[in-house]
Formats: structure tokens, C-alpha cells, sequence
């Protein structure tokens, strides 16, 4: 699944690519799983809304939409009338997307050949298409009409110390499920939950309650550092991410940890080690990590 270095990549990529642009129809596919919202109401925010601009909440990508003012005629009119039956009566709208496993928003041109699994094609007014596939179909689709969506969680890349040491404050569960609770931190998965609390030198069992403040200190510092230098190299590229582009990352040669079972620590020669937490794996060294 994408983690927020590889989301906030594709939104920028997005905006780069799409920000002034003007949607002029939506083509929804027939499986109900990717619509988290109903398909009606997706078609009537998105028509005749311009993309302000594209942005990363937490895992979703958020394009910020508003009417285009100066547009008139009968069709207009109709799209506006729809709108207003589906709820979203307010000129700032939000279009919200969740890649899942396998999601994948792509900017190509007309002619271009639509993928299987394509469940989304918005036409834009530049010509071109963006296109949401997404073969597991784990991804969501969905908007805020009034334009007031917010995730859960603090933004790890933006909360403080004090409040950062808060968040795990008596906490019984094991660190690393901690760092993955969504409602603590929005973005971080497992591969930068490994990578930081390597370079913590934290065991991911350790229990949240049982770290210092030091402790905190060093991973709020380790996770802010990993976060942003996989943002920098496009994320990683372990299964089939690809940004806006098409281009993969390139974080996945700097892991220290993760994915690598077995192979010698780049800093003791000691194995990595793999363990199951909550149902998902995680990579540490025995040595390095306490």
C-alpha cells in the first residue's frame, strides 16, 4: 500500500500536472467497490469544477475543486440542478483518494489505451484524461461537496515534540502498532514505521509506555528524517508504485531494514530479524535496536 512519502509524491505530481484545469465529464465504472461516495454525487461535484489544486491528507490524495464562474447555458444549468440533488451546493468541493493496494492515478492522453481496471476516466478541458486504476479495487473514491474533509491523526511531518511524546503516553501496545494507528499519525505504514524505528535504535515490540522521552526524541527525529528523505527520492518502489509520471522510487535502496530478512545490518553485520506484530511484518536488528 502507498505510504505517505509515495502519496505526497503523487500529489505533487498531480498538481504540477493538473492544478487550473478544468473538469468537463466523469465516466465511473461499474464495480461499486472503489465508490465510497455514491456515483451520482461524484459526477455533480466533479463537472465544470476547476482543480485548485492537488494536496496529500494523511494517505488520501485531495484535489481542492471550485466552480468555474463565468460558464453559462443550458447544460450548465443541468449540471448545476444535479448538483443540488446530490448535495453538493456549496462552490468549494473536494474529490478525496485512497490508492489501497494497487490504486494508481494516471494523467495520459485520449488515444492512449484504457488499462482493465480502469474504474475512473475524468476528462479535462487541456484534453487530457486523468485516470483512476486500480486492480485489487481496495481504493476509494469519494468528495466533500462543502469542501470539509479532514483525516484523522497528526501530521507526522508537522507535529511538535511535546505533543508527538503525548501521543504514545501510557500506551500498552507495541510501538510499531502504535505508529501505525491511523487515528495517532495519518500516512505512516510499515515500511517508514520499520525504517524510523531503526534508526531509533528501537525494537518494534518495545512497548509505547516503556520509552524514555529519549526514546521519543530520537524517533520523532528518525521518522521526520526518513519521511522526508524518501519524499525527496519518490518513495519506494517495492511492489508496483509508480508516481503520477509513471516513474518509480528510489527510497527502497536506502532501506536499512525492511525487506530485508536475513542480510547482514549495514552498521553491525548482525541478520535482520522478521517478526509478525498484529498481523503484519516487521524488520529490525537485534543489536542495533534495544
Amino acid at each position: 500500500m502507498p505510504e505517505l512519502p509515495e502519496v505526497e509524491t503523487i500529489a505533487r505530481g498531480l498538481d504540477r500536472r493538473v492544478r487550473g484545469d478544468v473538469i468537463e465529464s466523469v465516466w465511473l465504472g461499474s464495480k461499486p467497490e472503489p465508490l465510497k461516495s455514491p456515483a451520482q454525487e461524484i459526477v455533480a461535484t466533479l463537472e465544470s469544477r476547476r482543480i485548485n489544486g492537488v494536496r496529500r491528507m494523511g494517505k488520501h490524495i485531495v484535489l481542492d475543486l471550485e466552480e468555474v464562474v463565468g460558464q453559462a447555458g443550458v447544460a450548465r444549468r443541468a449540471k448545476k440542478s444535479v448538483r443540488r440533488r446530490a448535495g453538493a451546493t456549496s462552490t468549494k468541493a473536494q474529490w478525496i483518494v485512497h490508492l489501497g493496494m494497487t490504486g494508481r492515478l494516471l494523467v495520459c492522453p485520449p488515444s492512449e489505451e484504457t488499462a482493465k481496471h480502469t474504474h475512473a476516466v475524468v476528462k479535462l478541458a487541456s484534453g487530457r484524461e486523468l485516470r483512476f486504476v486500480d486492480p485489487r479495487r481496495f481504493g476509494r473514491l469519494s468528495v466533500a461537496s462543502n469542501g470539509d474533509f479532514e483525516a484523522s491523526g497528526s501530521e507526522p511531518l508537522e507535529v511538535n515534540l511535546e505533543n508527538f511524546v503525548d501521543l504514545f503516553r501510557g500506551r500498552k501496545t507495541p510501538i510499531k502498532s502504535a505508529l501505525l494507528n491511523q487515528k495517532l499519525l495519518r500516512g505512516v505504514g510499515n515500511i517508514y514505521a520499520d525504517e524510523s524505528l531503526f534508526r531509533a535504535g528501537v525494537r518494534p515490540r518495545r512497548r509505547a509506555a516503556s520509552l524514555t522521552r529519549e526514546n521519543l526524541s530520537l524517533l520523532h527525529s528518525s521518522l521526520r528524517e526518513v519521511l522526508k528523505e524518501a519524499i525527496k527520492l519518490g518513495g519506494s518502489s517495492v511492489s508496483d508504485y509508480v508516481d503520477a509520471d509513471g516513474e518509480e522510487g528510489f527510497f527502497q535502496l536506502r532501506h536499512r531494514v525492511y525487506g530485508r530478512e536475513g542480510e547482514p545490518c549495514l552498521v553491525c553485520k548482525t541478520p535482520i530479524k522478521r517478526v509478525v506484530i498484529a498481523g503484519r511484518s516487521s524488520h529490525y536488528c537485534p543489536k542495533c535496536q534495544k
